[in-house]
C-alpha cells in the first residue's frame, strides 16, 4: 500500500462535496467539526447548507437523517470512528428504520489516525455498517476513485457509506459497481477491496491466481465474482482493509451452488493492537502488507493452511 498522492482522499472530498454544493441545491454537508476548516468558503456561499453541529456526533447524524426526512440529500462527514460507532443507534434509527437516503463520509479507516489512539480507529465500521439491510458500501482504493464515487452518490436516493483512507493504489479503478479484473490466474482467485490492490498484486506476482479488485463491497459484483471462481479454481483469498472476514457471509452467498473455500485476511479479530505507531506499522502487525499475504496466499492456495479460519462450503 503506497501513501495517498498529494490530494488525499479527505482533501478530495472536501473539493468535490464543495463543487457539489454549488451545483445540486438538494445536497447540505452536515459536519461534527472534523473537516470544517476544508469547508469554509463552501459554508460561505451556502451557509444554510453546511452546517456544524461541533462535537456531538449522535446529533450530526439525527440531523442529516432529519435533512433526508424533508427531502434533501444529506452527506454527513467525520472519521468513521466517530461517524458510525459512536452514533450507530442514530445510523440506524434515523436512516434505516425511518427508510431514508444520505450519504455517510468516514474518514480514517482503520488506522490512518494510528497516533489518536484506539479512540480513532474503526476496524469494525464495515461489519457494523453491513448489519444495516440496503446500504451501499464503498471504500474507494485512489483519491480519484473517492471523487467519483461520490459525485455518483450525491446523484442517487439510497443510504450510502462511503470510507475514505488516507492510504491509496498508486492507480485509480473503475467504480461502477463492477469488480475489475487486475490478473487472470488458474489457481484461485484474490478478492482484494480499497487501498489494499497494490499489496496483493505485489504479493501475487508468483502466484498463478486471478486478482479481482473492488471499491465496492455492498451489494457485491457476483457475476464477475462467479466467472472468475468457474475459470479458476474454487479456492478464494478474501483481503480487506478492515475486520477480517467482514464479507466472507457475502462471498459464500454468492457462491452457494458452487463447492469452494474461502479464506479471510484484514485487521485482526483474535487481538487488540495496543500501540500507536504509523498506518504502516498496523499494516505488518495484521499481515496486511506484501510480504505476509503472499506468505499466506502460498499457504492457502498450495498447503491449504492459512493463518486464520477457512470457511468450507458445498
Amino acid at each position: 500500500m503506497t501513501t495517498a498522492t498529494t490530494l488525499g482522499m479527505r482533501d478530495t472530498f472536501t473539493t468535490t462535496v464543495t463543487e457539489l454544493l454549488d451545483e445540486d441545491p438538494r445536497l447540505a454537508v452536515v459536519l461534527a467539526e472534523i473537516s470544517a476548516d476544508r469547508l469554509t468558503e463552501a459554508a460561505a456561499r451556502h451557509p444554510d447548507r453546511v452546517i456544524n453541529v461541533g462535537i456531538r456526533e449522535q446529533l450530526l447524524v439525527s440531523v442529516a437523517g432529519g435533512l433526508a426526512l424533508s427531502g434533501m440529500r444529506p452527506i454527513a462527514h467525520t472519521f468513521s470512528a466517530f461517524l458510525v460507532e459512536r452514533p450507530f443507534e442514530q445510523v440506524k434509527l434515523d436512516f434505516a428504520h425511518q427508510d431514508v437516503g444520505g450519504i455517510l463520509v468516514g474518514s480514517g479507516g482503520s488506522y490512518d489516525i494510528s497516533f489518536g489512539g484506539r479512540t480513532h480507529m474503526s476496524p469494525g465500521d464495515v461489519a457494523l455498517m453491513d448489519s444495516l439491510p440496503g446500504w451501499t458500501i464503498q471504500v474507494p482504493g485512489h483519491p480519484a476513485e473517492a471523487a467519483a464515487l461520490l459525485r455518483a452518490d450525491a446523484a442517487r436516493d439510497d443510504a450510502v457509506y462511503l470510507r475514505l483512507s488516507e492510504q491509496s493504489n498508486a492507480r485509480p479503478y473503475a467504480t461502477d459497481g463492477a469488480m475489475t479484473v487486475l490478473k487472470r490466474g488458474r489457481e484461485g482467485v484474490v478478492l482484494v477491496v480499497g487501498a489494499l490492490a497494490d499489496n496483493a498484486l505485489a504479493a501475487t506476482e508468483q502466484l498463478d491466481v486471478t486478482v479481482l479488485y473492488t471499491p465496492t463491497v455492498r451489494p457485491l459484483d457476483v457475476r464477475t465474482l462467479r466467472s472468475a471462481v468457474f475459470t479458476a479454481n474454487t479456492d478464494v483469498l478474501l483481503v480487506e482493509p478492515y475486520l477480517r472476514g467482514t464479507s466472507t457471509h457475502a462471498v459464500a452467498e454468492a457462491l452457494v451452488d458452487i463447492p469452494h473455500r474461502i479464506a479471510a485476511l484484514g485487521v485482526d479479530r483474535g487481538h487488540e493492537l495496543r500501540g500507536y505507531g504509523e498506518p504502516a506499522d498496523h499494516e505488518r502487525a495484521h499481515g496486511l502488507d506484501a510480504a505476509s499475504i503472499a506468505a499466506r496466499a502460498r499457504r492457502f492456495f498450495h498447503a491449504g493452511a492459512p493463518d486464520g479460519p477457512v470457511l468450507r462450503a458445498g
